[in-house]
């Protein structure tokens, strides 16, 4: 795992890691809302990737994807790329619902953010691993903080 950008670390709960990316949890319960985060250094776009990493990008990025559909139900998911106040490259998946606290305005700086407890974060981790256990993990790895 590559070095976190300071404000990654500071918001982020690290879950573990795919092949490619590491996968991180915002630390706002107002959403399920990760991050991934490709393993390569002095990145800032995805067009920056490799080619063979562009293609694993993409197949974790849908993989998790389909990890948010089937065990959030979202009414829509928003995965985006920004990057305008951390350079570090970073996708957020973010499980969107029509009664959240700022649908249907984009969460960016919308409400306050709730941080999760212990026993909730225990709780999205499980739900998470219960679905990786029947699906194809892509070579996902729990990290133990």
């Amino acid at each position: 795992m590559i070095k976190l950008h300071p404000q990654l670390q500071k918001d982020c709960i690290i879950l573990g890691e795919f092949s490619l990316c590491t996968l991180l949890l915002l630390n706002d319960a107002n959403y399920p809302w990760f991050i991934l985060l490709p393993n390569r250094e002095n990145k800032r776009e995805i067009h920056q990737l490799d080619a063979d990493d562009q293609l694993q990008f993409f197949n974790e990025s849908m993989f998790f994807s389909q990890c948010l559909q089937d065990v959030f139900q979202p009414d829509k998911l928003n995965i985006a790329a920004l990057g305008n106040m951390v350079p570090q490259l970073h996708i957020h998946h973010i499980a969107r619902f029509q009664t959240d606290a700022c649908w249907p305005a984009p969460v960016w700086g919308a409400v306050a953010a709730i941080p999760y407890s212990g026993k909730e974060i225990d709780r999205v981790k499980n739900r998470l691993a219960d679905w990786f256990q029947t699906n194809s993990t892509q070579g996902f790895r729990w990290i133990q903080e």
